[in-house]
C-alpha cells in the first residue's frame, strides 16, 4: 500500500452490501473502513495510522447514488465529489456542489467521497459547513440495524459511531431555494480551505442559515446572526438587503465565530486577518443568496 509503511493492513475485505460490510467489521472491530481513501492513506503515509485491516465499501453500489425521499434527498456515502460537481446534482443542492467542486485537485475529487469528508471529520472539510447550515441527518448501519443521527451531533462528538456501525447514506432536506459556499484558500488554485462559509435561505420557514468552516474544530452556526438577519428579510416581496445590512451581518457573523479574547488585549493580526475573511465571505454568500 505505501512504501513508508510495509506492514500497514493485515487482511483487505471487498464487502458487496450494507449488510455485509457490517458483519465484516463487526467481525473485526480494529478493522477500518475505507472509500476513496484519500485522507485515510495520507494518515498512513505520515505512519499516523497503522489500521489492523481494511473494509472497502467501493463494491457497494446502493451508496454511490441518491434517491428522493419525503421531501428529502438521501445521499449515498460513496458518492464522489466528482459526481456531487455535475450540474444535474446542483440543480438539487447547489451549495453541497459548490463545496463538491472546490474539494481539491481533480485527483482528489474523482476519489474522495461525501461520507469520507463527514467521518474524517478534518476541520476543513468543505462539505462540513455545508451539510450543518442544511442541518442534515447521517443514516448510520450497524448490527444492531439503523439509526438516524445529526451530522452536527457527529462532528461535535456528541454521538459517535459505535463498533461495527458506518455511514450509509446523507439525509438532506431539499429547501428549493438559493444557496451558496464560499471558500477563502492560503494560495490561488485548489487548497485546503483557511475558513469557508455556506448559507441557506429558507423561504417556507423564513430563516437563514449559515455556517462557517475550517476556523474551529467543527462547523459554527452564528445562531443569533441568523435570527437577526432573517427578521430584516422581506420575505414576501423583493428579498434584497441594503450594503449596509449585509456588512453587518458579515461583522456579526466573524465576531460571533472568532470572538474578542478577554480582557483588553487585542486581536494577534493573524487572527484578526482571520475574522476579516470570515466576515467578507459571509458578506458575500448572504449576498448572492438574497439576488
Amino acid at each position: 500500500m505505501t512504501t513508508h509503511a510495509p506492514q500497514t493492513a493485515q487482511s483487505v475485505t471487498l464487502p458487496a452490501s450494507l449488510d455485509e460490510a457490517v458483519a465484516a467489521l463487526t467481525a473485526m472491530p480494529a478493522a477500518v473502513p475505507v472509500a476513496g481513501g484519500t485522507d485515510l492513506m495520507a494518515a498512513v503515509n505520515k505512519g499516523q495510522l497503522r489500521p489492523a485491516g481494511l473494509v472497502g465499501l467501493g463494491r457497494i453500489n446502493e451508496i454511490r447514488g441518491w434517491q428522493y425521499q419525503d421531501g428529502h434527498a438521501l445521499l449515498g456515502a460513496g458518492l464522489t465529489h466528482s459526481r456531487m460537481g455535475r450540474p444535474d446534482f446542483a440543480a438539487l443542492i447547489p451549495a453541497l456542489a459548490a463545496a463538491a467542486r472546490a474539494a481539491g485537485p481533480p485527483q482528489v475529487r474523482n476519489a474522495g467521497t461525501l461520507g469520507g469528508n463527514v467521518v474524517t471529520a478534518a476541520p476543513t472539510g468543505d462539505s462540513l459547513p455545508v451539510l450543518a447550515a442544511l442541518e442534515a441527518d447521517l443514516v448510520v448501519f450497524g448490527p444492531l440495524g439503523s439509526r438516524e443521527i445529526p451530522v452536527s451531533h457527529l462532528l461535535a462528538g456528541r454521538d459517535l459511531l459505535a463498533p461495527g456501525e458506518l455511514v450509509g447514506f446523507v439525509r438532506v432536506p431539499l429547501l428549493h431555494a438559493p444557496q451558496v459556499f464560499l471558500k477563502a484558500t492560503g494560495r490561488t488554485g485548489p487548497a485546503r480551505a483557511t475558513a469557508s462559509v455556506a448559507v441557506v435561505l429558507d423561504p417556507a420557514r423564513r430563516g437563514v442559515r449559515c455556517a462557517v468552516g475550517a476556523v474551529a474544530p467543527m462547523p459554527l452556526r452564528p445562531l443569533e446572526a441568523e435570527r437577526w438577519i432573517a427578521s430584516l428579510v422581506d420575505w414576501d416581496n423583493d428579498r434584497g438587503l441594503a450594503p449596509e445590512a449585509l456588512a453587518a451581518f458579515g461583522e456579526y457573523v466573524a465576531a460571533a465565530c472568532i470572538p474578542d479574547p478577554r480582557g483588553d488585549a487585542p486581536l494577534p493580526p493573524g487572527v484578526l486577518h482571520l475574522r476579516r475573511t470570515v466576515a467578507a465571505l459571509a458578506r458575500r454568500a448572504l449576498g448572492r443568496a438574497l439576488s
